[in-house]
């Protein structure tokens, strides 16, 4: 199945660490709205117009929804009802589709919910990145760590169920205790799914600015390796499943839009500079706002495409596949990439099977836990090089 990605490009603050697009702005948030229903309308064959739909795979249904960002929970009811109505004119979309909201915890007012709670919205994905405040004003969050616990709570009593929250380690100055202790209050509200990232500093990011003159110590590698196997040690105790690197759940909360992505399914990204991907090539919109808005209304779709080569797609599987709970599949590398490409990956793996870094078992591999630590650099090294 299908998802399809939207990506609202508004922040009420510019948060130290991310370089994903956005504008503090809402000035041209209207004009935005309206050429964002407008795209969904040029691009409504996007699934239909791939080589595997022309040969006879079928109509791409859609199985999920993921309004990201910026900050998608700026969006009033009526806002997110009238998009998903022209999506749903214009898309198959699954009835029991997964449709996930990017939200701000100080968003997240009780009032608020219920609003969200009254759209198509059966999934929420609360930005709390971690429950102490002064990590939160290091990384000049808008939102504060009782913001985030009231935020939770409130969902959780007007009816949300599906709810995942995304935490933040390795920031300088987090303790291994306060990383802990930030496990075990998520534990305690009882979300189904939880994202962990390892903070990194991203070029020409106020907080990369902020390390070069001092303000803010680097973060460090080893800690953050450290506080991943805190990780890894919590959720087993947790009985909460690790799916993919960053991506735990229990009682089967997978993320369908994570999963569909990491199965190399196909995928549209909606507004600027969000991604598609139809199994033959990606493209990638303007990451600009007022050039996005001025596309769209002349009727022109603004956006840079690249044809995947048969290494890159089997580069792109080698990532995303070994990150999983399901593995690297030989048999699919095979069919789908040629004999010299199985033949290239189990050379090259070898090395880290003897280590114990890779599992091999019925033809498919896994990292272990200590692969994990290393996960990019074993992808990297099984990748094709081009020429």
């Amino acid at each position: 199945m299908a998802g399809i990605y939207i990506h609202i490009p508004f922040c009420k603050q510019a948060c130290h660490y991310c370089d994903f697009h956005f504008s503090t702005s809402l000035q041209n948030k209207d004009a935005f709205l309206a050429a964002l229903k407008k795209e969904i309308l040029l691009q409504k064959e996007y699934f239909n117009n791939s080589l595997s739909f022309l040969q006879g795979e079928g109509r791409g249904e859609v199985s999920s929804i993921y309004f990201g960002g910026g900050t998608p929970s700026l969006l009033s009811k009526n806002e997110l009802i009238d998009i998903f109505e022209c999506l749903k004119k214009n898309f198959q979309i699954h009835e029991d589709a997964e449709i996930t909201l990017e939200a701000n915890p100080d968003d997240l007012t009780e009032g608020k919910i219920k609003e969200l709670k009254a759209t198509p919205i059966n999934r929420l994905s609360i930005g709390v990145q971690s429950f102490y405040d002064e990590d939160l004003k290091l990384m000049n969050r808008a939102h504060t760590a009782e913001e985030s616990i009231k935020a939770v709570k409130f969902a959780q009593e007007n009816g949300f169920e599906n709810i995942t929250i995304d935490l933040i380690y390795g920031i300088p100055g987090l303790t291994d205790h306060r990383w802990r202790n930030n496990l075990q209050i998520a534990f305690a509200l009882n979300v189904n799914h939880i994202s962990a990232y390892c903070l990194t500093v991203e070029p020409k990011t106020a907080l990369a600015h902020q390390i070069k003159t001092g303000l803010v110590k680097n973060v460090d590698e080893q800690h953050g390796s450290e506080q991943f196997e805190i990780i890894l040690e919590a959720m087993h105790q947790n009985d909460f499943v690790q799916y993919e690197i960053s991506n735990f759940c229990k009682n089967g909360a997978f993320s369908k839009h994570n999963s569909n992505y990491w199965k190399k399914e196909k995928y549209l990204g909606l507004g600027p500079s969000a991604h598609s991907f139809n199994g033959e090539s990606r493209q990638w919109n303007i990451s600009n706002n007022a050039l996005y808005i001025q596309s769209i209304e002349k009727g022109e779709l603004n956006f840079e495409k690249e044809l995947l080569s048969i290494e890159q797609r089997y580069n792109e599987y080698v990532m995303t596949s070994l990150r999983t709970i399901w593995g690297l599949d030989l048999n699919y590398l095979e069919h789908a990439f040629g004999k010299k490409n199985l033949e290239y990956c189990l050379t090259e793996v070898e090395q880290y099977i003897k280590s114990e870094n890779v599992l091999a078992e019925e033809n498919k591999l896994y990292l272990s836990d200590k692969g994990k630590l290393i996960a990019d650099k074993i992808a990297s090294d099984l990748f094709k090089i081009e020429g």
